[in-house]
């Protein structure tokens, strides 16, 4: 018989840095999964992208096992990165930071698979979107 998936969860946690306190507890533990072998499964998924922070997407099943599937970080979060910048700017034309089109192509090449996006210039010009959107400058 197939299992049936109950619930879908998104959450965006620091690699390598889950723990069954908030936020993923009180998200995960009325879904009825076991927490302690979330965090260890997600922790060693992620123990590579440390201190990046990377959205996981859970299919709760009926009988409470779990699945998960890792997608690539944040845009925003990759750009300011990029910019060595603490947060985007509140007002559009206000500057904030200043990126390379080699960093802009780098990040759109890492998010090209969780892009709407056919090719790496689509993917480019929805980064550049995303920059311009949070003050960033790119230089050529």
């Amino acid at each position: 018989m197939a299992r049936e998936v109950v619930r879908k969860i998104k959450l965006q946690i620091e690699a390598g840095k889950a723990t069954p306190a908030p936020p993923v507890g009180t998200v995960l533990g009325p879904a009825g999964v076991n927490l302690q072998e979330f965090c260890v499964k997600y922790n060693d998924a992620t123990r590579e992208f440390m201190g990046d922070i990377v959205p996981v997407e859970i299919s709760v099943y009926d009988d409470r096992t779990f699945e998960f599937v890792i997608k690539t970080s944040p845009v925003s979060f990759l750009l300011k990165k990029a910019a060595k910048i603490s947060k985007g700017s509140k007002k559009s034309p206000e500057l904030s930071g200043t990126i390379t089109r080699e960093q802009l192509k780098e990040i759109a090449e890492k998010k090209l698979p969780d892009l709407n996006a056919y090719g790496v210039e689509e993917a480019m010009r929805i980064v550049e979107g995303t920059a311009r959107n949070m003050g960033i400058k790119i230089e050529d």
